[in-house]
Formats: C-alpha cells, sequence, structure tokens
C-alpha cells in the first residue's frame, strides 16, 4: 500500500468518526432539550392514551411559551411522571357541580372527552388556583388521580412538556390531542 492509500483511508476513518460523533451531540441535545419519550402507566388518560403505550413530548415548547388549556403534559414528581390535560390556568376559579366545569363561574365545554367521562365527574370546588400553578384532570374521571384528588395544583416548572404523539403500539400512531 503507497503511503498516499494510507493517509487516505486514515483521513475517511477520521471523517466517519467525526460524523458518528457529531450524530450522537446531537441526539443528546435532542433528547435532553427538545423531545423525549414517556410511557403511559394506567388508565387514567383513557381513551385518549392506553396502558402501555409510548408517547413523543415536545420540551421545548414549554422552554418559549406556557401550557394552554387543554394541553396533554408531563408532569415531573420525585417517584414517578404523570400524564394529565391542563384545565385550570393560573388566577382561575374552577369548579364543577353536576357534571358541568365551570372556570370563572363560565360553563366549559369539554370537547376532548366522552358525555361518559363527563358523566364520571364528581362535584367539585369551586377553588382558586394560585398565580403560579396549574389544574390538570386525567380525561378518565372515574380513577384519575389529579388536581382534584392527589396531585394537587402542579407547579409550572413540573410541567416537563406537552405530549405530541403517540409512537407504539405501531398500530395506534397519531398525534395526541
Amino acid at each position: 500500500m503507497s503511503p498516499l492509500t494510507k493517509q487516505k483511508q486514515k483521513n475517511e476513518w477520521l471523517e466517519w468518526l467525526k460524523a458518528i460523533l457529531i450524530a450522537i451531540i446531537i441526539a443528546l441535545i435532542v433528547r435532553n432539550f427538545i423531545f423525549a419519550t414517556s410511557i403511559v402507566d394506567g388508565d387514567s388518560m383513557f381513551p385518549t392514551l392506553k396502558d402501555g403505550e409510548r408517547v413523543v413530548f415536545n420540551k421545548f415548547v414549554y422552554m418559549i411559551g406556557e401550557p394552554k388549556r387543554g394541553d396533554i403534559v408531563i408532569i415531573q414528581r420525585p417517584h414517578k411522571n404523570y400524564v394529565k390535560r391542563v384545565i385550570g390556568l393560573p388566577g382561575e376559579t374552577i369548579e364543577i357541580q353536576d357534571h358541568v366545569l365551570y372556570i370563572n363561574g363560565d360553563e366549559y365545554k369539554q370537547t376532548f372527552i366522552s358525555n361518559e367521562a363527563i358523566n364520571y365527574t364528581g362535584n367539585f370546588g369551586p377553588i382558586q388556583i394560585p398565580t403560579d400553578s396549574y389544574f390538570v384532570i386525567g380525561d378518565n374521571r372515574a380513577i384519575s388521580k389529579d388536581s382534584r384528588n392527589g396531585l394537587g395544583f402542579i407547579d409550572e416548572e413540573d410541567i416537563i412538556g406537552r405530549s405530541e404523539l403517540i409512537i407504539y403500539p405501531f398500530s395506534e400512531w397519531s398525534l395526541t390531542r
């Protein structure tokens, strides 16, 4: 082998090594700051999300904005992450009477859940949400541990992302809304 051929092979290996290193760095940045995955544990978001489904969530969206009503969010707690829907925003008053959700005294139509789920929503409140917190509820109202019964108000810094896409099982690929 000529010295020129050896040098060419060495350069080719260095180029491959650089490309692999750059790909790993990009993957780490995307994984840590933009998108991550989470596995749904339990039926509290049924039928929107089912137990065992893997969802991709967007971490970046709340670095530049704030959660909105209706967003399905990932809530980070010390021992477990939760997937819930944002219902109440900071400073609002939430009340549920006779299966009707009221926000600041006005009826709010919950178009994202079934009438059956609405009928399983018991009376609650009225309660005012602190200015730095959110009120979340699971779509499966009958069994959900949420702001009504165990999670309490959710601090903004505990919301680590918005669910965007179901990626597993493959037959269930869809956007989460």
